[in-house]
């Protein structure tokens, strides 16, 4: 249940008398005191929310008779992502969210104190008003853990456990991969080049934990290489992807990368030379076939403008009597 799905939930309690009331019978005391009440209306699963974490979420906010939300996050573009501890003001919202699981979608119902208070929040919150929020969780990344790490000394970084380093490094990918989800390229280049720093200063210590590192900086040259390419930067585009085939020499990911990469620089050999290693590991994918045509094409333009452009310099230079 996502959009406007959250709001269509309330509309049909809001003809019940005393909708709230009604809620109640049917949710859960969460805080103990009974000032934040749940409802799970659709399951999520895997572990909750974990404190300081940044959550992708669309919520409404509603008074009691009221079917118009006084806040919505559903007409947004995207997902508001909110970290918890800073973005999220409403202490009964960040507790609620505590309680919840990735695709969660719950109803809570939030006494005065864990909302507005007493005095509300004119002209839209009236004094002492018990608020509905629906929620849904779409995702979370474990920031927390990001933060924690960062605020070590480098040593102290060094001498953690490489699973937490790892952890951290994939958290920051998923960051990554949200922002160029968002065509925020430059947010995503951000995230995916901290993850890489992160690895590149880690002192392994035996060849175990080398490979393991390598096998972590791989996706992060494939995504800085596509990131690069929605920047307009092939150079850069091809030295990730040149560097991803350091690690793996018949990724084909890292190929298809580095024959578009070619394409945007106009090398077009090269550009087929890459294509054509990866449609022999790949016979029948249709993104390394369809641009292995482009390449053709747009080679086969290229060498026609160059004929075009010899015959009338020799024409200029050797004109007809």
């Amino acid at each position: 249940m996502s959009g406007n799905g959250l709001i269509s939930s309330i509309r049909r309690l809001i003809n019940t008398e005393d909708p709230f009331d009604h809620l109640r019978l049917q949710m859960d005391d969460v805080s103990g005191d009974g000032g934040i009440l749940k409802e799970v209306v659709q399951p999520g699963e895997g572990s909750p929310v974990p404190q300081n974490a940044s959550v992708l979420i669309h919520y409404s906010g509603f008074l009691e008779y009221s079917d118009q939300p006084f806040e919505t996050t559903t007409n947004f573009k995207y997902p508001q992502m909110m970290k918890l501890g800073r973005d999220v003001t409403l202490v009964g919202l960040e507790l609620g969210l505590l309680t919840m699981q990735k695709g969660e979608f719950s109803r809570f119902l939030f006494q005065p104190h864990y909302a507005y208070g007493d005095m509300g929040c004119p002209p839209f919150i009236p004094a002492a008003a018990v608020v509905l929020y629906e929620v849904q969780i779409l995702d979370f990344f474990n920031s927390g853990q990001v933060d924690d790490f960062v605020a070590l000394s480098p040593e102290e970084q060094n001498i953690a456990p490489l699973s937490t380093l790892l952890e951290v490094v994939n958290t920051l990918r998923s960051f990554g991969n949200r922002f160029f989800n968002q065509s925020r390229y430059h947010n995503a280049k951000d995230r995916y080049k901290q993850a890489m720093t992160l690895l590149g200063s880690r002192e392994s210590q035996s060849d175990a934990e080398k490979e393991r590192i390598k096998t972590a900086v791989l996706p992060l040259y494939l995504n800085l290489s596509l990131t690069e390419l929605r920047l307009d930067s092939p150079h850069k585009a091809l030295k990730y992807g040149n560097k991803a085939l350091e690690i793996d020499s018949a990724n084909t990911k890292a190929l298809f990368r580095c024959g578009q990469a070619y394409l945007e620089l106009h090398e077009y050999e090269s550009a087929q030379d890459c294509l054509i290693t990866a449609q022999a590991k790949r016979p029948f994918d249709s993104d390394i076939n369809n641009l292995l045509r482009k390449v053709a094409m747009s080679y086969k333009d290229s060498l026609d403008k160059q004929r075009d452009m010899y015959a009338k310099i020799k024409k200029v230079r050797n004109p007809a009597h």
